[in-house]
C-alpha cells in the first residue's frame, strides 16, 4: 500500500484562498499553516513554509508565534518549525478516545496476529477513505507504509468498494457518485468505468465482503468486511487485512472470510 501523502504543494498553495477565491485571513491562516506543518515531521524553516502557503513572511511568523503559544508548534534547535507537543497530545488523546477504536484495536490485534499481515480499519469520506486505526504484523521483514490518517480513493481499495456497496445500489448511483471527475486508475487492475464498479459492488452485496486485487498498489492485495461499532443497522466502517501478494494470495484471504467474522464477533453486525 502506498504512503499515504498529504496535499501537494501546489495544493497547499492554493490552500491560501477560501472556497469562494478570497484570500485566506486571521483564522483560516494560522490553521492553514498548522495543516501544513504536518507535512514536515522533520521540521521546516519559516522560509519554505512562507513559500508554500503563499502568504507574507511576516503573516506566516505571527501564525507560527499563536501556534506556539498554544503549544501547537514548536522550534527546534535548527530553527526548523514543528508541531507542537500539546498538539500531538490532543490529537492522539482525541484518538484513542474514539468509542470504535477502543472497541476495534483488539479485533485488529487479533487479526494481526493470526494472519501476519496489516490490518487497517477505514471509514468512507466522499470518494475516499480514511484509515482510523492500523495494526501491523508483529513480525515480517516487509510492512506496508499506511498510516493512520491517511487516505486512499474508495473505489480502489477494498474497505472502500465494500462501503461504496453500502451506499450506491444500482447503476444510476454509481455514475452520479463518480459525476464529472474521472476515477483515478491506481493500477492497471483498478476499476474506473461505472459499469464495472457497479457490477464489483453488486457482487461484494452478494457475497458480504470486499476484495482489492492489486487495485490500489501492484503486488497488494486484500479483503474487507464491514464493521457496525455504532449501530446495527448501518456499518461505522471496515476492516481490511493487506497483505503481500507473493507472502499471502487473495485466494488465502477470501478462504478465511469465515474466521474473519468470527475474530471480528458482535461487530460483523448483520454479517454475522
Amino acid at each position: 500500500m502506498r504512503a499515504f501523502d498529504g496535499p501537494t504543494a501546489s495544493s497547499a498553495g492554493a490552500g491560501t484562498e477560501d472556497a469562494d477565491g478570497s484570500r485566506l485571513v486571521g483564522s483560516d491562516r494560522v490553521l492553514a499553516v498548522l495543516k501544513e506543518l504536518a507535512r514536515y515531521p522533520d521540521g521546516v524553516k519559516l522560509e519554505e513554509l512562507t513559500r508554500v502557503i503563499g502568504s507574507p513572511k511576516p503573516t506566516v511568523h505571527r501564525a507560527l508565534g499563536a501556534l506556539r503559544r498554544a503549544g501547537f508548534a514548536d522550534q527546534d534547535a535548527h530553527g526548523r518549525y514543528v508541531l507542537g507537543d500539546e498538539f500531538l497530545r490532543m490529537a492522539f488523546a482525541h484518538h484513542e478516545a474514539r468509542p470504535e477504536h477502543v472497541r476495534i484495536r483488539p479485533v485488529l490485534e487479533a487479526l494481526a496476529h493470526r494472519f501476519g499481515e496489516a490490518v487497517h480499519y477505514a471509514v468512507l469520506d466522499g470518494r475516499e477513505v480514511v484509515y482510523r486505526a492500523k495494526v501491523d504484523p508483529p513480525t515480517g521483514a516487509v510492512r506496508l507504509t499506511s498510516t493512520v490518517g491517511g487516505r486512499n480513493p474508495a473505489h480502489a481499495t477494498g474497505v472502500g468498494k465494500l462501503l461504496l456497496a453500502h451506499h450506491l445500489d444500482g447503476l444510476e448511483a454509481v455514475e452520479a457518485w463518480i459525476g464529472a471527475t474521472p476515477l483515478v486508475r491506481r493500477t492497471p487492475r483498478t476499476l474506473c468505468t461505472a459499469e464495472d464498479l457497479d457490477r464489483d459492488l453488486q457482487a461484494t452485496r452478494d457475497r458480504g465482503y470486499a476484495v482489492d486485487d492489486q487495485e490500489n498498489e501492484d503486488g497488494v492485495n486484500c479483503v474487507a468486511l464491514a464493521v457496525y461499532a455504532t449501530s446495527p443497522g448501518a456499518p461505522s466502517g471496515a476492516v481490511s487485512i493487506s497483505a503481500l501478494a507473493y507472502r499471502t494470495p487473495l485466494r488465502v484471504l477470501v478462504e478465511a472470510v469465515g474466521e474473519i467474522r468470527d475474530l471480528l464477533g458482535p461487530l460483523a453486525g448483520p454479517h454475522r
